[in-house]
């Protein structure tokens, strides 16, 4: 196929890719956005597959055919408690195709040169990449080891760095923030050899030294995210959503590629300005976050006083039925009950007695930026009450009862009340301004980031211990 069309075809799913990003922004339009998404890659793989220098059909429909049905089977079987793992282990995939590609990158250039060189063979028979880089001057393909190394050294970063936020999220590594002695130093000394490995391997060009910064990398992005606590994972993945793209931006200079150049950089990009959003959520810095200064104290937390109270359903049933207005406040307590149906049911029957209900949602609720907000549209809630915290946060004194489903950190005053505290800072909903409070909680653990939460204690604060689900059906029967 001529190489016009492939181009053509590339750009409008460019265009494509870049409507679908945009849509994301709204929840009026992201359906649509993920159908423009569809149909951009399949034009996009369709336009690869019969573009100049295809070849290998066979393997490539078995390999896509593969990758078709192990996408289908995660996405029919993976709960949106998953999703945020499930986008970790996302990027550990791409991570490790950019150090495969480049890898190939490298060994291409050898069997180009030992053709030509060695064999004399003549140019013309050369297809492919092999073709490309043939044609390449000795200053252009200097050029291509260094985009090759660097598209490797995020790529393995990325891959390390994914499998351990992975494990943290899925609950199978420790979420706190655990590092070697000399942490910093470690990693700057792995990066050192990744420095020293590319000047080795552009004057040489050998593989070694590929190798060798391949392994410095591997243990940067181990050894980073292992250094990052738990409560910091939802910027963690947003970042390593940022690194995938920059590899994959990389390994299309490296390929000659420009659709590939243009979504690493969308992903790249986006991924990194959702990183900032996440940190300025969160009161904290970019730089902090990557080099692991999140997750332990920095000094004595304060003391918490006072006791949990338990509280019935009738108890909370017969407050919402005096309460003129109510805010809830969903989060990944809410996800694991699967109890969005049942919370928008009680939104319904609330409403309809002519109760003020909005919801308030933290940038970084459900461990996932706008994972509230899918549950939510998922459960039909109506979008003009789902509020952000910005929007609702001075409301709650004129409020008559907020209840916390399934949230700590986000709703938690020691933010703002402990200097100590890991998450000092951190704006939070002001949940317990609020004339009542009802905390929807299994039991009287910590959450996830293992951080007390004084909120539980506070006078007009009621604990609703139980499944979310099973616990908001129970009330439901009792609001009449």
């Amino acid at each position: 196929m001529d190489i016009g069309f492939t181009t053509a075809a590339y750009v409008v799913a460019a265009v494509l890719f870049i409507l679908s990003l945009g849509g994301l922004s709204g929840q009026e339009s992201a359906k649509r956005a993920v159908w423009y998404g569809i149909v951009g890659m399949a034009l996009a793989i369709t336009a690869t597959l019969i573009g100049p220098g295809s070849g290998l059909w066979l393997l490539s429909l078995i390999l896509i055919g593969i990758g078709g049905y192990v996408g289908m089977q995660l996405a029919q079987r993976v709960q949106m408690t998953q999703m945020p793992e499930l986008v970790a282990a996302m990027h550990s995939l791409v991570g490790l195709a950019a150090v495969f590609v480049g890898f190939n990158a490298d060994f291409e250039i050898d069997n180009v040169r030992y053709a030509l060189d060695v064999n004399g063979q003549d140019i013309s028979a050369l297809t492919g990449f092999a073709a490309v880089v043939a044609k390449k001057t000795a200053v252009e393909i200097n050029i291509l080891r260094v985009e090759l190394f660097l598209g490797i050294f995020i790529g393995a970063i990325t891959f390390t760095g994914s499998v351990v936020a992975y494990g943290k999220l899925a609950g199978r590594v420790n979420s706190k923030a655990i590092k070697l002695p000399g942490g910093h130093a470690l990693n700057a000394a792995a990066a050192i050899i990744s420095v020293i490995s590319l000047i080795w391997y552009f004057n040489s060009g050998q593989f070694f030294p590929l190798v060798i910064m391949t392994l410095a990398a591997l243990f940067i992005g181990w050894h980073l995210i292992m250094g990052i606590g738990g409560a910091d994972m939802p910027v963690v993945v947003s970042m390593l959503n940022s690194y995938s793209g920059w590899a994959a931006a990389a390994i299309g200079f490296s390929l000659g590629n420009d659709l590939l150049i243009v979504v690493g950089a969308l992903v790249g990009s986006s991924g990194a300005i959702l990183s900032y959003i996440m940190c300025k959520a969160m009161n904290r810095s970019f730089v902090s976050v990557i080099l692991g200064g999140f997750g332990g104290t920095s000094g004595p937390q304060m003391a918490v006083e006072g006791e949990q109270v338990a509280i019935e359903a009738d108890g909370v049933a017969a407050t919402l039925n005096d309460a003129d207005s109510v805010i809830i406040i969903p989060g990944y307590g809410m996800a694991v009950a699967q109890a969005q149906q049942a919370v928008s049911e009680l939104t319904k029957r609330l409403r309809a007695k002519g109760k003020s209900v909005r919801f308030a949602i933290h940038p970084v609720a459900g461990r996932l930026p706008g994972h509230m907000n899918v549950l939510l549209a998922e459960a039909k809630v109506p979008y003009d009450i789902v509020l952000e915290m910005d929007e609702i946060n001075d409301d709650f004194p004129e409020t008559d009862v907020a209840i916390v489903i399934g949230s700590n950190d986000i709703v938690n005053p020691a933010a703002q009340d402990d200097p100590n505290s890991p998450i000092a800072g951190m704006p939070v909903l002001e949940c317990w301004k609020a004339k009542q409070v009802f905390v929807s909680k299994r039991g009287q653990g910590t959450g996830y980031s293992g951080i007390e939460n004084p909120l539980f204690f506070k006078e007009n604060t009621r604990m609703f211990y139980g499944d979310a689900k099973e616990s908001l059906n129970k009330l439901l029967t009792m609001i009449d």
